[in-house]
């Protein structure tokens, strides 16, 4: 699977997990709730910044959104 693939099913599990829509973890990281929908989509790649950005969102290292 392709790596974007994957981390875009990450990133929705454990959003959904803690019980966060697109919305409200796009609202944390100040960004438009499409940019969210495009990395869980696996249309984009989100820079490492912006990965840490998630993982501290969401509470979780960086390694688990990468899993």
């Amino acid at each position: 699977m392709a790596s974007g693939k994957k981390l875009g099913e990450n990133l929705k599990k454990l959003r959904t997990h803690k019980g966060l829509s697109q919305g409200d973890l796009a609202k944390k990281l100040e960004v438009d709730r499409a940019y969210i929908s495009n990395i869980e989509n696996g249309r984009m790649n989100p820079t490492l910044s912006t990965l840490e950005k998630i993982s501290r969102a969401l509470g979780i290292s960086s390694s688990e959104l990468l899993k």
